[in-house]
């Protein structure tokens, strides 16, 4: 089995680019697999948008993304999801449903950075992504979980807020400075893991609290 790191992702020359290297590769797709935990929708239409314009040379995995009908599609969901992240409980609620859908896509995403040069390395893309993907949507939930304990709104907004400028910096970095995104990407998942962590052992003593509270026989008549 050959294991050996393709040089450079089959991709055409756009506006004089030339084709991605290794580093660029897997910063792609880290910053693709990550940043899907957080937005998913924003990453598929930011990342189509600029390779639409000609700003980046897209992977033959992801040039499906700068389809004007998939733009479409991942422009309205970017505009629901930034709505329904800013409101109390609407956030856990489609943070929830969205478990099922944030981990695969970051995965699929992840491996079509690598634009099927090479079957081995794509799956390795692949798994990296969806933990990536898994990380940071644990990371969001949970803090936002957190958030919600709280009657007022204006740690949702700010939370979202700062979400919302995360993934296109992130996604600009991968592109541009890998390095540097590799250096940022280390330091979010120390703090997403640790805020993870935490916040699950606040939210479990939360909920223990409540059983206790509100379980039959706890209350006088």
């Amino acid at each position: 089995m050959d294991l050996s790191l393709p040089s450079a992702v089959t991709a055409p020359m756009l506006n004089g680019v030339a084709a991605l290297d290794t580093t660029h590769l897997f910063a792609v797709a880290a910053a693709l697999g990550w940043a899907s935990g957080l937005r998913l929708y924003a990453v598929v239409f930011l990342t189509g948008l600029a390779g639409w314009l000609g700003w980046v040379p897209l992977p033959g995995g992801l040039q499906v993304l700068q389809n004007p009908l998939v733009l479409g599609a991942s422009g309205l969901m970017v505009a629901v999801e930034f709505l329904a992240d800013k409101i109390p409980a609407v956030d856990s609620v489609w943070d929830a449903v969205h478990t099922v859908i944030r981990i695969p896509a970051g995965a699929a995403l992840a491996a079509g950075a690598f634009g099927g040069n090479s079957a081995e390395w794509t799956v390795i893309a692949a798994l990296m992504g969806g933990t990536l993907a898994a990380t940071a949507h644990a990371a969001k939930a949970t803090t936002r979980a957190a958030a919600n304990t709280s009657p007022e709104p204006f740690s949702n907004i700010g939370l979202s807020l700062l979400g919302d400028a995360a993934v296109p910096v992130m996604l600009w970095l991968s592109w541009e400075h890998p390095l540097w995104f590799f250096a940022a990407l280390a330091l979010a998942l120390v703090v997403m893991v640790t805020t993870t962590v935490l916040l699950f052992k606040f939210l479990r003593a939360l909920w223990r609290r409540l059983s206790n509270t509100y379980r039959p026989g706890s209350m006088q008549a």
